[in-house]
């Protein structure tokens, strides 16, 4: 855990949470790397006892509305989702014929990588989770707002329940997007 500044204190509350790509590397803007993300969110709900609430991938970030089943702690889960899709988004840029930006994008998580003592090659994501506790229905509101009106403050889309990556379809129209929400 980090010391001093964000931490998850109580590791089964609901937290908003925010981790960037390093350098703010727009990976995301490929669908096979941002399903990576989906992927391993759904493992995490079936196997890790992660709880989605909220949440939107953007091109080079995550925010999250989450907490932990009881018995599971939310900094172990999240700790593992950003080691594994770290790995697996990485050999995925290092497969992919078709990416133009594979070289420049391997040296900056190349670069990062060798400035943190905690990795072995590469850097993906940024250190920091940024984890805010949403004791109140107010700040509850507020996150979960926030959250799917990124892309539309983005001008990625018109409404924000047509961001394919977002849980706002699930809210604003009772449909089921991507991922299963825990509503809140």
């Amino acid at each position: 855990m980090p010391t001093g500044g964000y931490q998850i204190k109580d590791q089964n509350a609901i937290h908003f949470i925010t981790f960037s790509v390093i350098e703010w590397v727009d990976v995301f803007t490929r669908t096979e790397y941002a399903d990576i993300v989906v992927q391993s969110l759904q493992y995490c709900q079936q196997n890790k006892g992660l709880d989605i609430h909220a949440w939107v991938l953007m091109s080079n970030h995550i925010h999250l509305l989450i907490s932990a089943k009881a018995d599971y702690y939310l900094s172990d889960i999240l700790r593992d989702f950003k080691k594994f899709t770290s790995a697996k988004i990485i050999q995925a840029i290092e497969a992919n014929p078709r990416e133009s930006r594979r070289n420049w994008m391997l040296w900056i998580f190349k670069t990062a990588g060798k400035r943190n003592k905690r990795n072995e090659q590469y850097q993906f994501w940024q250190q920091e989770n940024h984890p805010i506790e949403c004791s109140t229905a107010e700040v509850l509101s507020t996150k979960k707002k926030y959250i799917h009106e990124n892309p539309l403050r983005a001008g990625l889309v018109r409404n924000e329940w047509d961001f394919v990556y977002s849980s706002a379809i699930d809210y604003y129209l009772s449909k089921n997007g991507l991922l299963e929400i825990d509503s809140v």
